[in-house]
């Protein structure tokens, strides 16, 4: 959520930043909009305040007026409270429904980038600031790894479709003791060598929780819900109690916008599969104030991750690249302002490390203000070179997103020796995308006959197994 004083001080670079998030010629019309709202906002809130001070000062002088046994005037100053009282009434419905507006409007709007981030509408316009590693060199033509795995018998696609439909597979065997080794080769790189500490968060987490890490409200259809919707009966029921002074076709109607807005009933709670194991990392510092000195904050999860891939229809249909469920070994930090800038140097370095003891080559790309994530001020993206595909592809994506997850959280600490809090920074990061890692491994690492040597650092986790064969 970004800063309304803020916006207010600095209009210009409010508009330069969204216009430079694709948003266009709507910048400065999403300014003014802000702006009227605000001022409309203070001025309800400035003339709120004078009535409250009047009411006081009023009840004090009828107080007085009955002890001087001047009836008239306590009279007079009674009926004054009284239209006042009601003023205050009227007020506070406005203000509270200016900041419902504003609320609602500066929940929709992105990050705003950092200086050095490369301004573009899209992909081609990201930098990339170094590749690592030599691609290897096959005296065969490379497979993909859906080519490898099938061939191999132990990842199937089919069976997955037949459970769940597309995007899901079905690991087996060796492979999937490898997406599992993988993992734990990660926990323990990050939690023996980089000083993460490993946590293991709930996979269902409630619409407050997905709203701090930005995943609410505006990217909802690419989230799986876990919660039952509202029947017609229920929704009628609901309209009628929180709408009780309509009747006939306005409940009908007040029933219907509740549906569409698929709102859940009071005693019900809303949960979502997380996407990501940044939302309850994220939020485990909500509505919390810290003490600088345990700052940065750095903790890692292995997890399953659930995305809808709403708007991924046609990309990358096969294969375990864009799935609905994948699993991800994610790291997060809480920072003070001044620490954000060298964690991200730092968190993405220890991604890079996942792939440099993997033997895997990549390369890191910052990415341009039109292909960022909608709650990050710059990221990075590590990219791994797949040689069945001949391309580099995302395997992880490192974010800074100074406060904007904060403020939504109300997450803050206390700086050493004063009174006031300053709002953290966090930053987040895959460390790595564990499906991907076995993607690169199986293509890096595959053989003219099909099998498949597993490396040196995960043969700890393989139980003494060397090389992944097809089964004769």
């Amino acid at each position: 959520m970004l800063d309304i004083k803020w916006i207010r001080e600095n209009p210009e670079a409010f508009v330069e930043g969204l216009e430079s998030r694709k948003t266009g010629p709507e910048a400065r019309q999403l300014l003014n909009q802000i702006l009227k709202l605000d001022e409309e906002r203070r001025g309800t809130i400035q003339k709120l305040q004078g009535l409250q001070a009047r009411r006081n000062a009023a009840s004090k002088e009828v107080g007085q007026a009955k002890a001087a046994k001047d009836e008239a005037s306590a009279v007079r100053l009674m009926d004054e409270v009284a239209a006042i009282k009601g003023a205050i009434q009227l007020d506070e419905l406005t203000a509270g429904r200016l900041d419902s507006e504003l609320f609602e409007l500066l929940s929709r709007l992105p990050n705003l980038p950092l200086d050095d981030v490369p301004i573009g509408l899209d992909e081609t316009a990201n930098a990339v600031l170094r590749e690592v590693g030599t691609p290897p060199k096959f005296d065969f033509a490379p497979k993909q790894h859906f080519e490898l795995g099938e061939a191999l018998g132990l990842m199937d696609f089919e069976i997955a479709a037949k459970l769940s439909g597309s995007r899901f597979v079905v690991l087996k065997g060796a492979l999937a003791r490898l997406e599992r080794a993988l993992a734990q080769f990660m926990l323990d790189l990050h939690t023996s060598v980089h000083g993460y500490t490993e946590v293991n968060p709930p996979l269902l987490v409630r619409d407050d929780t997905m709203f701090g890490t930005a995943q609410l409200p505006k990217f909802a259809e690419d989230q799986f819900s876990a919660t039952k919707p509202l029947t017609e009966a229920e929704a009628t029921i609901l309209a009628k109690q929180l709408f009780p002074d309509r009747e006939g076709g306005g409940v009908a109607q007040m029933a219907t916008e509740l549906l569409r807005l698929d709102v859940r009933l009071e005693r019900k709670e809303h949960y979502w599969l997380i996407p990501t194991a940044e939302v309850p990392l994220t939020n485990l510092v909500r509505e919390s104030v810290l003490d600088e000195a345990k700052l940065p904050m750095r903790v890692t999860a292995w997890t399953p991750c659930f995305r809808a891939e709403a708007g991924a229809a046609g990309k990358d249909t096969r294969g375990m690249i864009r799935q609905h469920q994948f699993s991800k070994v994610e790291l997060v930090s809480i920072t003070t302002p001044e620490q954000s800038r060298d964690e991200h140097e730092r968190m993405t370095a220890c991604a890079e490390t996942v792939l440099k003891r993997l033997g895997l080559s990549y390369r890191v790309v910052v990415l341009s203000t039109g292909d960022m994530g909608f709650a990050a001020q710059k990221t990075y993206d590590i990219e791994v070179w797949l040689p069945g595909q001949g391309a580099y592809r995302e395997i992880s994506s490192c974010s800074i997103c100074g406060d904007f997850q904060a403020r939504r959280m109300e997450a803050r600490y206390r700086p050493k020796g004063a009174k006031d809090t300053r709002f953290v920074h966090t930053l987040n990061g895959s460390g790595v995308a564990v499906g991907r890692a076995l993607v690169a491994v199986l293509e890096n690492y595959q053989q003219a006959d099909g099998s498949v040597v597993i490396p040196d650092a995960l043969k700890p986790y393989m139980g003494g197994l060397t090389k992944i064969e097809p089964a004769h």
